[in-house]
């Protein structure tokens, strides 16, 4: 039988978690921009300490709806609230399955009425595609689709400018006065003679903007702020750089999607196609169950609790609602010890047999949804994710979710670093070691997206 779409794909594989555990996928691609520009140490400091450049017109997937239910239509998959959602204003878009397991989030723009732009990873808008295109409301959906194949371009260019001076270089290169933009809303003025819109926000933890506008304006806008960024120690970040901006913040952004199980998304997996992110995808690390269950997350350990709006009805509202008071785990950062470190990274590229799993900086990650068992005591607490070098904070950071008896702040853990059994050739055949890690709030460093 040829294999077509994501659940035959999973039925062929023996399985979710098999097919998952046999690509070779790693982390996420970023395209359209060389790794880095400087370097990344600096380039990296340079949110916490001047300005940096996030580049995002290439990776970012977009999902166009239009039409006059385009607000009833997005309200229908989403946790939070979105009744205040009206042109130049932005909102988290958070979404859940029937039992109140993460499937994606993103950013939703409000651009007028009857438009909104979803901009985030593949897996939210391939979800809202699917709905979108069987709903019998006053939709029309497109898709921009990201550049990691390339083609001539997109309809914006999109980038962000975050740090302590984000925000005087850009009353530096806006012509007439910035307009006052509050806390996720978004402005619209010239740059460069170009008309541009950009959201209040801050990814890296910091004040910033992203400023995105027709994708032929771009080339005077780019060089209109990089001359004035000049003075302000402006950098450009490269695509290793950009992996790690939501690491300081603590945000999860790869959790593993519930679209893979249950009766209640088959038929979305047999839209999906065989060659979708989804199906493409890989699962690594230290932590190995044989039930794909064990891989879920819920938005309340996510830390998105305070977001959810029961006052309207969405998919899963009524599970999330029965476990409103219980979040199962909570977010932690982790604080790798840089003496394991170093030592691990030194043992995998010696001569020296059996060999560690090779950490590369600043991502250590090595599949599409990575998890690795943490432990306390010789005893799993939980789970640990996405990971980065911070130059910020001198050592690997990663973002994990642990058993609340288990957290207390600066205790030492252990990280199991490899991946067992891997059936993946790009894993090297290493043994699995831990690491020492201390326990560390979320977000790492003290947010002041809402400063001046």
């Amino acid at each position: 039988m040829s294999v077509t779409n994501l659940e035959q794909k999973i039925q062929a594989s023996g399985g979710v978690l098999n097919m998952l555990r046999s690509s070779n996928l790693g982390p996420v691609i970023f395209p359209g921009i060389p790794p880095e520009f400087t370097n990344w140490r600096d380039e990296q400091r340079a949110w916490q300490h001047s300005v940096v450049m996030l580049e995002q017109s290439f990776h970012m997937t977009e999902l166009h709806l239009r039409g006059a239910d385009v607000l009833k239509f997005v309200t229908m998959f989403a946790t939070n609230n979105l009744a205040d959602l009206h042109p130049l204003r932005a909102k988290q878009l958070v979404m859940v399955d029937q039992n109140g397991h993460m499937i994606s989030d993103a950013i939703v723009f409000c651009e007028a009425d009857d438009f909104l732009r979803v901009v985030g990873p593949p897996t939210a808008s391939n979800w809202l595609q699917y709905n979108a295109e069987k709903s019998d409301l006053k939709i029309e959906v497109t898709r921009d689709e990201n550049m990691i194949v390339p083609r001539p371009g997109r309809d914006v260019f999109r980038f962000q400018l975050q740090g302590p001076n984000a925000l005087p270089l850009m009353r530096e290169v806006v012509e007439g006065d910035l307009p006052d933009i509050k806390f996720f809303h978004v402005g619209e003025f010239k740059i460069a003679g170009q008309t541009v819109r950009a959201l209040r926000h801050g990814m890296a933890g910091r004040p910033g903007f992203e400023i995105y506008g027709p994708w032929d304006a771009q080339t005077a806008v780019r060089a209109k702020i990089e001359e004035a960024g000049l003075k302000h120690d402006l950098r450009k970040a490269g695509s290793v750089t950009y992996a790690s901006t939501g690491q300081e913040s603590g945000w999860m952004p790869r959790p593993f999607p519930a679209t893979y199980l249950g009766d209640q998304m088959k038929a979305f997996r047999q839209w999906l196609p065989a060659k979708s992110f989804e199906g493409t995808a890989s699962l690594g690390g230290s932590f190995v169950s044989d039930k794909p269950t064990d891989y879920l997350v819920e938005p309340n350990e996510l830390g998105y609790a305070k977001m959810i709006h029961f006052e309207h009805d969405f998919i899963g509202r009524d599970a999330l609602l029965a476990k409103k008071d219980i979040a199962p785990r909570t977010k932690v950062t982790l604080e790798w010890n840089n003496e394991d470190v170093f030592r691990v990274l030194r043992q995998s590229v010696g001569l020296e047999r059996p060999r560690t799993k090779f950490i590369s900086l600043p991502i250590p990650m090595y599949a599409t949804y990575e998890y690795d068992s943490v432990l306390a005591d010789g005893k799993p607490i939980g789970i640990s994710q996405w990971s980065s070098y911070s130059s910020n904070a001198g050592a690997v950071l990663s973002t994990a979710l642990l058993d609340h008896d288990a957290v207390e702040m600066g205790r030492e853990v252990t990280l199991m670093w490899g991946e067992p059994n891997s059936k993946r050739r790009t894993v090297e055949d290493h043994e699995v070691v831990g690491i020492r890690a201390k326990i560390a709030p979320v977000p790492y460093f003290e947010k002041t997206i809402k400063r001046d």
